[in-house]
Parts: C-alpha cells; sequence; structure tokens
C-alpha cells in the first residue's frame, strides 16, 4: 500500500510539473477563469499581461495567430481561449 501511495505522489508530482504559460488581459472574463482554474488545482503558471507588454503580446500573436486571449500554452501544446476539457487531459487533472 504505500508503494501505491509514493507512485501516486510521484505522478501528480510530474504532473504539476508542466510549463504552463497564460497571455492574458486585466479585463478578460475567460484569463480570470482560467487563472482560478489553475490555482484552484495547485498548477503553477507564468501569465503574461498582454495589455501591457507589447513583446509578450507580439510573442503570442506569433504563436497563436491570433489576437484575443486567454492564448494558454501547456508544454508545447497551445490552447486558444479557455478549454477546461482540454487543460485537464493535457495536465491530466482527475475531477
Amino acid at each position: 500500500m504505500s508503494c501505491d501511495i509514493i507512485n501516486l505522489y510521484q505522478f501528480n508530482f510530474l504532473i504539476y510539473m508542466s510549463t504552463v504559460t497564460v497571455y492574458s488581459t486585466p479585463s478578460c472574463h475567460f484569463c480570470h477563469m482560467a487563472k482560478e482554474f489553475f490555482t484552484a488545482n495547485n498548477v503553477q503558471f507564468t501569465d503574461f499581461n498582454v495589455a501591457e507588454d507589447n513583446a509578450k503580446r507580439q510573442e503570442m500573436i506569433a504563436k497563436s495567430g491570433q489576437m484575443g486571449v486567454p492564448v494558454i500554452v501547456i508544454d508545447n501544446n497551445l490552447i486558444v481561449g479557455f478549454n477546461k476539457p482540454k487543460i485537464v487531459e493535457l495536465l491530466g487533472i482527475k475531477e
């Protein structure tokens, strides 16, 4: 039984070591929802305010081909919008 607990712990540790980046704006409701979801699930993320940071806005547009937010990058997977099922799948979160 203790091996199962250790393996489960290691599995969860690996899940949350994903690199998560959020390109957002302060007035974006779906951006807030995405960041609240990550926080509630103990997922560390880097947030870039593209309303103020022109370089990050250009980076976001180059990656996504879009100006809409949020743009979420999980490892090398790009998501435009707050697509909770896709985020859950990519991070392996059990709901």
